[in-house]
């Protein structure tokens, strides 16, 4: 880890005896610091764009800035937590050629598969974990899209994504690609645009109460 070693090994020695599935907290930080470091190279590139439009006295929309990083780091971190996760990272992988007949295709047949195990915790993961997981894809992408036809604009980043996730993982053979990912995926999606519109809408009636 680049800059959350200090903190890993903190929680480690704090916590990692009474955590359960401790190794999933491991995955968060390690994602985390690496989606830090690339995320780094967004700034610099963002903020010499924004000092050139500062510069010619261009207008610039700070709220708009700030979601749009948030987002850009989000995207980051979900690709580090599924794709390029242990011991893999964007420098040490290669595609390895296999089958497609590997890929699950059959909807819903591996997620029931995890019901049988000793523990529900991977059933459960895999299942709202998948969804939580894409809900500010819907928000974020709804957000910076605000104009015709966001949702649909909105739901096809967020299902162009997921398919990206998917791929990297099966070429990379650093995950399982399943169809149940994208559909959970792309229910997210739309969960984080719904709670967007809720907002806006929320939002609306506010500015019409303080002008009565």
């Amino acid at each position: 880890m680049i800059f959350m070693q200090p903190f890993f090994e903190w929680i480690e020695s704090r916590f990692g005896e009474s955590i359960n599935h401790f190794p999933l907290v491991e995955l968060v930080i390690y994602s985390i610091d690496h989606a830090l470091f690339y995320f780094m190279f967004w700034i610099i590139g963002r903020g010499s764009i924004l000092a050139i439009k500062m510069k010619n006295k261009k207008p610039i929309k700070w709220r708009r800035e700030l979601i749009l990083s948030a987002f850009i780091f989000y995207i980051l971190l979900l690709i580090h937590l599924t794709v390029f996760r242990g011991e893999n990272s964007i420098n040490n992988v290669t595609i390895i050629l296999r089958p497609l007949s590997e890929i699950n295709w059959v909807p819903f047949v591996e997620t029931a598969k995890l019901t049988e195990g000793t523990s529900l915790f991977d059933y459960y993961y895999n299942l709202y974990g998948n969804i939580l997981w894409f809900i500010p894809m819907g928000f974020g992408a709804a957000y910076l899209m605000k104009k015709r036809y966001y949702f649909l604009r909105s739901l096809l980043i967020g299902i162009a994504i997921s398919f990206l996730i998917e791929t990297m993982q099966f070429l990379f053979y650093t995950g399982v690609s399943d169809i149940d990912d994208l559909i959970f995926n792309t229910i997210g999606t739309i969960i984080g645009i719904g709670l967007f519109e809720i907002s806006q809408w929320l939002y609306k009636k506010g500015q019409k109460k303080k002008n009565t």
